[in-house]
């Protein structure tokens, strides 16, 4: 067996592929490349693996932004698409596993750093619990992790399609708007970049205002200065309450008493006005089971290889290694 292993983490915009070391899980040599820019995932691969020739590399895995369900995969938010049969054929791979990338993400916490997070309230875990993974990016991702007998299973699905449930008249606002442009307002529609967006417009709208033709990262660069724009500001604490919602949703739906983790690209950029939000308040906020979410403890991943790392700790674990 090869003392290394190909990694990757695909997205809606780019790939990054790397090396990993099979015997303590660390990540090396990561590139990042465009999916605009490059026809193939395949050909990413290939270019890679040509230019670590030395490493001899047999077995991959490979993290992607969308359900797994089959041999043939057709990226949600990305134009690529491949049979993983013919592709780990093509590439002379003896071993390609394509995972969900929250399965990648999930799989990353058993061998993450107290320093690769930061925690926002609740106890400590328990690690015989389940531990539930969310995160806004292009997308909104959602998994769930389990030990069972000394091995870790990661339950992907898609939950950031679950219908949006507002509970407060702000929110009611948000979702009337919404449904009228795009008919069925699930939870991704508000908790992803674009999401950011739809928050903001729909805040404008709402009071007969046209809004700007603004990108995620206006609604925060905005929201974040020394004298905000109001619009992006109360966007950006709406969306910081609705992640705590939504966090503690699916902390109720499996007892996440393991922890609940946030993962995804867009949370740790503004880090310290998410902990100064009103998130933690809204995932407690449960009614009768307010005690019972505030044992629970919440992390904000910081660690910005989660998916490299995630796909390297499952292909170890399918390899038979110990995490």
């Amino acid at each position: 067996m090869s003392g290394f292993a190909l990694v990757g983490d695909v997205g809606g915009t780019n790939a990054r592929i790397a090396l990993c070391n099979l015997e303590t899980g660390e990540i090396q040599d990561t590139v990042v490349y465009s999916a605009v820019e490059n026809e193939s995932l395949e050909g990413v691969l290939r270019t890679y693996m040509g230019e670590h020739a030395d490493k001899n590399v047999k077995q991959a895995c490979i993290a992607i932004a969308c359900p797994i369900t089959g041999d043939h995969v057709s990226m949600t938010n990305n134009p690529w698409e491949f049979s993983i049969s013919e592709m780990r054929t093509n590439l002379g791979l003896e071993k390609l596993s394509v995972i969900n990338d929250f399965t990648a993400q999930s799989m990353a916490i058993p061998v993450l750093d107290e320093k690769d997070m930061v925690k926002l309230g609740g106890g400590e875990p328990d690690k015989t619990k389940p531990v539930a993974v969310y995160g806004a990016g292009t997308g909104l991702g959602v998994a769930h992790l389990f030990n069972f007998n000394n091995t870790w299973y990661s339950v992907p699905g898609e939950g950031g399609h679950v219908d949006f449930g507002p509970n407060s008249p702000e929110e009611d606002i948000l979702l009337s708007v919404l449904r009228e442009e795009v008919g069925h307002v699930s939870c991704e529609r508000l908790l992803s970049g674009m999401g950011l967006v739809n928050i903001y417009r729909a805040i404008v709208l709402s009071d007969n205002r046209i809004p700007e033709d603004l990108e995620p990262k206006d609604v925060t660069g905005r929201a974040l200065l020394e004298d905000p724009d109001t619009d992006c500001h109360r966007a950006l604490n709406l969306f910081c309450v609705m992640m705590g919602r939504f966090g503690g949703n699916l902390a109720l739906n499996i007892g996440a008493f393991g922890g609940v983790y946030i993962a995804g690209g867009i949370v740790p950029r503004f880090l310290q006005f998410f902990k100064n939000s009103g998130f933690r308040v809204a995932f407690e906020d449960k009614g009768r089971f307010k005690n019972y979410l505030s044992a629970i403890p919440v992390y904000v991943i910081t660690n910005g290889y989660t998916g490299l790392i995630g796909a390297g700790a499952y292909l170890r674990q399918e390899l038979g290694y110990k995490l």
